[in-house]
């Protein structure tokens, strides 16, 4: 950190490295130094000073300076292009990020925002961000299940949630505010267990599909689950998982988020299940082949298209439907937060969606009823209502009794 100097006048200097000059003579030739052979350079400083003879003086000289030098070091970031500073982001972080989230970034890099990916940092401004974001928005999915359809909302939102990350380190001036499309609330047609659980039975994949939509766990969670570590007695534990980053399977010891590292009690029929598995892996092929297979299933079976992951939505709204508290449906979930799991994975079955249609249709069709019935004992009773702009209650109706009586 540079410190400041008092000068003989009582104001105070705080020097800050500028940049090295190349040393030359009055003919303009090369001053070389005859020790090293090399030209001499110059390093060349900027000075800050400030009049206040206090200790408030040196503070403001020194803070100039330091103002100097990381808008300096912005300056410098600010000439490489989007491109090359993702490029870096990740590299510093390579310690701290795991393979999966490194391999998205790069995705991200390779196929979002390409108008801006070439830019030098310096050049992009708010503008160019809100052009970026509007095309982006429009850029056409890849993925088989929603090909030529633009990209969803949350993808724009989490490639620019790398680019605002990326810009606010190396160039924090730059304003990142920008208005993202709005994220769709898709509601989930999620298939009740015991349907699912008689398309596995009997399968290859019926224990992976169990450990998932009875225990919550994910498919990297049930490719590292092995007897020789992860089973202890009647008790299943994470300790470590298995994802699939550029064609290879990638084993950690550490899931995602801490809270996913968690312990179950085994269920007396997955434990047969287990004890029929004759390696010491529980589930040996690819997590792919796992989530065709189960696609596959379901096709065949004429039911709606779920992911293996949704097999984690199914157990979050079967303990939601059986009312678990939510302290211990989230725990068993590996869930951050109570307000993840209820928003992301709680999802009501359409079995249990229609038992409330039919309350909340009852009602009104017991109104209904109602209604007629009155209006076959008392003729003229609903066209009087309209007329004097009342609503149909007990009082009233005996008002209107009386009113008929009287004009009979």
């Amino acid at each position: 950190m540079p410190t400041a100097k008092k000068l003989p006048s009582g104001s105070w200097r705080c020097q800050a490295y500028s940049h090295t000059e190349m040393l030359f003579d009055a003919n303009g030739n090369p001053i070389i130094d005859p020790k090293t052979g090399k030209q001499k350079q110059k390093r060349i400083y900027e000075s800050f000073t400030s009049d206040d003879p206090s200790r408030f003086g040196k503070l403001d000289a020194e803070k100039a300076a330091l103002d100097f030098l990381e808008s300096k070091k912005s300056h410098q970031y600010t000439k490489m292009t989007l491109r090359d500073a993702i490029n870096k982001y990740i590299s510093d972080s390579d310690a701290v990020l795991s393979p999966t989230t490194i391999k998205g970034y790069e995705i991200i890099r390779d196929n979002g925002f390409q108008d801006l990916m070439d830019l030098r940092i310096r050049d992009i401004t708010n503008e160019k961000l809100k052009e970026a974001v509007n095309k982006e928005s429009k850029r056409p999915s890849t993925s088989k299940r929603s090909k030529g359809q633009p990209i969803s909302p949350k993808t724009v939102s989490n490639e620019y949630g790398l680019l605002t990350a990326v810009l606010g380190l190396y160039h924090p001036k730059l304003s990142t505010d920008v208005k993202l499309p709005a994220k769709v609330n898709h509601i989930k047609e999620l298939i009740p267990p015991e349907v699912i659980f008689n398309v596995v039975h009997g399968t290859e994949i019926e224990l992976p599909v169990l450990l998932a939509m009875w225990l919550s766990f994910t498919i990297s969670e049930i490719k590292g689950l092995t007897k020789s570590k992860s089973i202890q007695g009647d008790y299943i534990t994470i300790v470590e998982v298995v994802v699939h980053v550029g064609g290879k399977d990638i084993s950690k010891k550490q899931a995602k988020e801490y809270t996913r590292t968690r312990r179950h009690r085994i269920p007396s029929y997955i434990k047969l299940l287990i004890d029929n598995v004759q390696t010491d892996q529980l589930v040996t092929m690819s997590g792919k082949a796992v989530s065709n297979k189960f696609s596959r299933l379901l096709k065949k079976n004429n039911l709606p298209h779920i992911s293996f992951h949704d097999l984690r939505h199914v157990n979050a709204s079967v303990m939601a439907m059986l009312k678990i508290p939510d302290k211990y449906a989230q725990e068993r979930g590996g869930w951050k937060t109570d307000a993840v799991m209820k928003k992301t994975y709680m999802q009501t079955f359409s079995e249990e969606r229609q038992r409330v249609d039919n309350i909340i249709d009852d009602y009104f069709e017991r109104q209904i009823s109602m209604n007629e019935n009155v209006s076959e004992s008392l003729p003229g009773y609903t066209e009087w209502l309209k007329a004097m702009g009342l609503k149909d209650t007990p009082s009233i109706r005996d008002k209107y009794q009386k009113f008929a009586q009287d004009i009979s």
